[in-house]
């Protein structure tokens, strides 16, 4: 394995044990308007910004709430669990220490809402661990695109050649292909269907972070 100068990480899924939550509130809140809830529906509006999620929803099942209005709910929903229930996946922080102490520089490309992030961050212990933490809403565009990590990238002040992504569904090991980055898929029960496929594009695929320990280390001035 190459060396690299900056790690890009994914939140949900990836560093953090949330998937959970976005099944429960899909499912709580279709549920709670006597809509059932199919795996058609789960995978369309994953990795979706809030707003195009809401307003498929909204336009699919022909909802009175506004777009604005369903993103609140679903916020409202997530919020309490994310600070005080979400928790780290296996290792994620033995291995920020690790890349910490290599010198590596810590990024973060997400589509979630800082109103989720940053409380899961702080109730983790991680909240200062990251150098820059970058939205798809900064880029306008979804992860399938490779506009996030090259703006999380620049933002490091790290070529992308010198990056390596970590993400657990397919649209963002895509998009990080796409933006000549060393991309590892992290295993997630939410996305464990995708396995073979993600394993086919990855450069590499991991159960847990103790995979990597060893592994990536800095190259020095770029």
């Amino acid at each position: 394995m190459r060396n690299f100068k900056a790690a890009i990480f994914d939140l949900d899924g990836t560093i953090i044990d949330s998937m959970y939550v976005w099944e429960k509130v899909d499912r709580d809140f279709l549920t709670q308007r006597g809509i059932p809830v199919t795996r058609e529906y789960t995978e369309t509006v994953r990795g979706m910004f809030f707003e195009t999620a809401a307003e498929y929803t909204q336009k699919t099942y022909g909802l009175k709430e506004s777009v604005e209005q369903i993103v609140n709910i679903w916020l409202d929903m997530a919020r309490h669990e994310y600070a005080c229930h979400v928790r780290l996946k296996p290792y994620t922080k033995e291995y920020l220490d690790y890349l910490r102490n290599k010198g590596v520089k810590l990024g973060m490309a997400t589509s979630s809402d800082p109103g989720l992030l940053e409380p899961v961050l702080k109730s983790n212990g991680i909240d200062h661990y990251f150098d820059e933490i970058c939205y798809t809403s900064q880029v306008g565009k979804n992860k399938s695109h490779p506009d996030i990590y090259i703006y999380t990238a620049r933002k490091l002040g790290v070529s992308e050649k010198n990056c390596i992504v970590f993400e657990d569904i397919p649209e963002g090991i895509d998009g990080a292909n796409k933006a000549d980055m060393f991309t590892v898929a992290v295993y997630d029960e939410a996305s464990k269907d995708s396995e073979q496929y993600l394993r086919s594009v990855a450069d590499k695929y991991i159960f847990d972070f103790s995979d990597m320990m060893g592994e990536v280390l800095c190259s020095g001035t770029e």
